[in-house]
């Protein structure tokens, strides 16, 4: 919490320096309608201002989020124009004297490259143009200039140059919070992907073959199963979200599990049971169907006899909880806690601890498997998934690649 709080003041106290700029340039002796002092006026108008534009910026610099975002940082400066700059060009230029851009850029190069502001008198023949100055203050992540906040004005200022630093290096905290984003997005596809991979290549093979035994004998069973293979592939490479529903994830599972009855026959009987109500629920896609993969080959595979998987999704209050359970040979419990541990990999590739680890990185340390097992014993797998988590959010039902 200590860190957070620390992280909390290094980019709030950037904007009250440049409220202080701001409530300089806006303070009146009158009462302002309730809102206190002219400084604590100012100091609203900041943070209000501040908490607009820092959306935009979340999603990286771009011309887009440039734009979007270039009207409110003026306003927190109070300068008459002010542009936002990448490595190459000019992204967005709000206010007056936009016939500055090219001599802006001009002017860039020694600050890009050696990422220290500047300031700088403006070159201008235009009789009604009455910006004079520019100061430039770059913007760094990781110690890497990726552009630059241009403000510009009639005047020379050092007030100016001081509250355009302490702006530029709260732009510059929004964009290194949009490239931790980006990364941890990247890293989710990573996983996403490293399960994939881990999807048996002898089910695929195992799938296809059963397929085939049906062409002859029964050419209606071997189009249904056809059928049931393509949709459980299209889901399981899907490209399209982060996230998927309940619903969505037991589909899948149901179009696994036919595939895996037509092989095994009445060796194996599943049992379902859902509520109707946690259906909606997000959760991060591929999350269940390897659980119930891992279940069908620790419950059935190398048994002689039949075998029973139960399936169970229940309401709790704020939570769903799905359990998956089997009634195979189990598995020593210091062995399953090296697996999700990465001391060692699973054999079959069935991705319990990928599962595991996505989880807690989407909804905390609270919320990975819990795992009751022992030799012979079975094995029981509980996943509690919040109905609501920020940043969760399912894509559209059943999208295709």
């Amino acid at each position: 919490m200590s860190g957070f709080l620390a992280g909390l003041c290094v980019a709030v106290l950037p904007l009250l320096a440049a409220g202080f700029w701001l409530g300089r340039r806006t303070a009146r002796h009158e009462s302002l309608g309730g809102l206190g002092t002219p400084v604590e006026h100012a100091t609203f108008q900041t943070l209000h201002t501040a908490s607009l534009a820092a959306p935009p910026l979340r999603a990286g610099l771009t011309g887009e989020t440039a734009r979007r975002s270039a009207r409110r940082l003026r306003t927190l400066l109070g300068t008459d124009a002010l542009c936002l700059t990448d490595q190459k060009q000019v992204l967005a230029w709000d206010g007056i004297g936009d016939h500055h851009r090219a001599e802006i850029m001009e002017r860039l190069a020694g600050p890009l490259e050696t990422g220290r502001g500047e300031a700088f008198r403006l070159t201008c023949y235009a009789p009604d143009c009455l910006l004079r100055w520019a100061v430039v203050a770059p913007l760094t992540v990781d110690d890497r200039v990726h552009g630059a906040l241009v403000a510009c004005a009639p005047r020379e200022s050092a007030v100016l140059v001081r509250a355009a630093g302490e702006v530029a290096r709260w732009v510059s905290v929004q964009l290194e919070l949009a490239d931790l984003d980006q990364s941890r997005t990247r890293l989710i596809e990573a996983e996403i992907k490293a399960l994939r991979a881990q999807i048996s290549p002898h089910f695929i093979f195992n799938s296809l073959a059963v397929i085939a035994s049906f062409v002859r004998t029964d050419p209606e069973r071997a189009r249904e199963l056809l059928l049931e293979f393509a949709d459980f592939t299209r889901y399981s490479f899907r490209r399209h979200g982060d996230f998927t529903t309940l619903a969505d994830e037991l589909h899948a599972i149901d179009h696994y599990l036919a595939l895996v009855r037509a092989r095994f026959g009445e060796r194996l009987s599943v049992t379902l049971q859902i509520a109707p109500e946690v259906l909606p629920v997000a959760l991060p896609f591929l999350c269940l169907q390897p659980l119930v993969e891992n279940a069908v080959k620790h419950g059935l595979e190398g048994k002689a006899d039949k075998s029973h998987i139960s399936i169970t999704a229940q309401d709790a209050g704020a939570e769903a909880l799905v359990v998956i359970e089997d009634d195979g040979a189990g598995m020593d419990p210091d062995l399953l806690r090296r697996i999700l541990a990465g001391e060692v990999s699973p054999s079959g590739g069935i991705g319990l601890s990928n599962v595991d680890d996505r989880l807690r990185q989407v909804y905390g340390d609270d919320y990975g498997l819990v795992i009751e097992t022992a030799v012979g014993a079975g094995m029981k797998i509980t996943a509690r998934l919040p109905k609501y988590q920020p940043g969760v959010h399912s894509a559209s039902r059943r999208s295709e690649p």
